[in-house]
């Protein structure tokens, strides 16, 4: 690893300078968040002043950023220290936009993280800037707006439903044939001689009526965006019952999209008991990699005591993996 190369995980971004020594000037290599590409730089004076700024472009200049980030300073070694910055939301051109001086002197290595909250796009002639996260139309299927109305219609009107499912607190309507192309699971119960197939009924009491309305639109590709973030948890969990393969697979990318602190043992958890084997790697690599181990070390203990033992000895082995490589 170069001493200007900088890492990505999700919205993190991760710069190790190995020893600035008589250097008072350094610049990153460009890194890619968001839509567009970044730099952070470094000058040496009577403070540390960290710039963050986007690369020059057609991207930036027509469709310039406001940027919500909070920036973090680590000293490794035995005597860790870090300085956290406050929450910046700033719109940011050029590097003359947004400068942190740190009142420290750092000697050897130590690490500059720049957690991204949130980008926003600005319009070119005015108006409201809109957030990039999440984006309009991940969910929306390859049908046709014609097609997708007409089975929000079927969905919505209980147009010709055909079965009644039973949540924990109310009851939707839906249709057999819809159910069994999604899950092979539904489809079996439909076709083999099973009670669901007698009393055309199904009973999802592990789901709230609303997080269960959202499955069904999304099997019938009617989902909107803000409700999949609302239950993608709930969804992960109806896709590993019910077998639904793609489902399943959006809500680990999604959840791999914003680790954070505050949800990375809860999504490592949720890695675990679902197989979830590209999101557990992510959760490693936040901990691990990134060192964000230390910034959870109150939620931990609670952890180690409800997690399964064989997760433990995962954790323990990625962290001696991490030791030999430091």
């Amino acid at each position: 690893m170069t001493d200007s190369k900088v890492e990505t995980i999700s919205r993190l971004a991760q710069w190790r300078i190995e020893n600035l020594g008589s250097c008072t000037y350094k610049k990153s290599d460009p890194f890619k968040v968001g839509i567009w590409n970044w730099y952070l730089s470094i000058e040496k004076n009577r403070y540390l002043y960290i710039r963050l700024f986007p690369e020059p472009s057609r991207v930036s200049k027509e469709q310039p950023t406001i940027a919500r980030f909070v920036l973090r300073v680590s000293t490794t070694g035995a005597n860790r220290r870090t300085y956290i910055s406050p929450i910046h939301e700033r719109l940011l051109r050029t590097s003359d936009d947004f400068v942190w001086p740190v009142d420290s002197s750092f000697l050897g290595r130590f690490i500059i993280d720049v957690e991204f909250l949130d980008l926003k796009i600005c319009p070119q002639n005015g108006g409201e800037a809109s957030s990039i996260w999440p984006s309009d139309g991940m969910m929306q299927s390859l049908a046709s707006q014609s097609s997708l109305r007409c089975l929000a219609r079927m969905l919505d009107e209980a147009i010709h439903a055909d079965v009644t499912i039973n949540t924990a607190d109310g009851m939707l309507r839906a249709h057999k044939a819809i159910l069994s192309a999604s899950s092979p699971v539904f489809q079996s119960m439909f076709l083999h001689d099973l009670s669901e197939k007698e009393s055309s009924t199904i009973n999802i009491e592990d789901m709230s009526m609303e997080s269960c309305m959202s499955l069904l639109s999304y099997l019938y590709g009617t989902i909107k965006q803000e409700d999949f973030w609302k239950h993608r948890l709930a969804l992960l969990g109806a896709a590993n019952k019910y077998d639904i393969v793609d489902l399943k697979d959006s809500c680990e990318e999604s959840l791999l999209e914003d680790i954070n602190t505050g949800n990375v043992l809860e999504r490592l958890q949720e890695a675990w008991l679902f197989q979830l084997n590209k999101l557990k790697k992510g959760c490693f690599m936040y901990l691990f990699d990134f060192g964000k181990i230390y910034d959870v070390r109150d939620e931990i203990n609670l952890f180690f005591s409800q997690a399964d033992r064989k997760l433990m000895l995962e954790m323990f082995q990625e962290m001696l993996t991490i030791g030999r490589r430091v």
